[in-house]
């Protein structure tokens, strides 16, 4: 018999909000991979950054407003139901424009990651 209970979420249980500051939730990490929900207020942001080694792909579950930070000066609206690739080396972030709170979960690879925090 598998056991499943180590790769079953309920993400609808790790939402966790902050009035102040945008909420990372780790969903789970493994010797390859790692995924990590972002939970964001209205007018909170993911700062800009970009990780050397690593894939990262964001998945947007909630929210109908939002700016994905491409690089460059360039942002490109995201919403719930969109997923965003950042290749190794590509900058990335976002700004929940929207009214309603905006959450997505980006799975990154391989492991560890590394993140270097850009200026915008």
């Amino acid at each position: 018999m598998i056991a499943v209970e180590k790769r079953l979420y309920d993400l609808t249980k790790l939402t966790k909000f902050n009035a102040d500051v945008p909420q990372k939730v780790v969903v789970y990490q493994s010797e390859k991979t790692l995924a990590a929900m972002w939970c964001l207020e209205p007018g909170q942001e993911v700062f800009l950054h970009m990780h050397p080694n690593a894939d990262d792909v964001w998945i947007c579950l909630e929210g109908e407003s939002g700016l994905y930070f491409a690089g460059d000066g360039k942002e490109v609206p995201i919403s719930k139901g969109m997923a965003v690739l950042a290749e190794p080396g590509q900058t990335h972030g976002m700004r929940n424009t929207g009214k309603d709170r905006f959450v997505f979960i980006g799975v990154a690879a391989p492991v560890p990651v590394q993140t270097e925090r850009l200026d915008k």
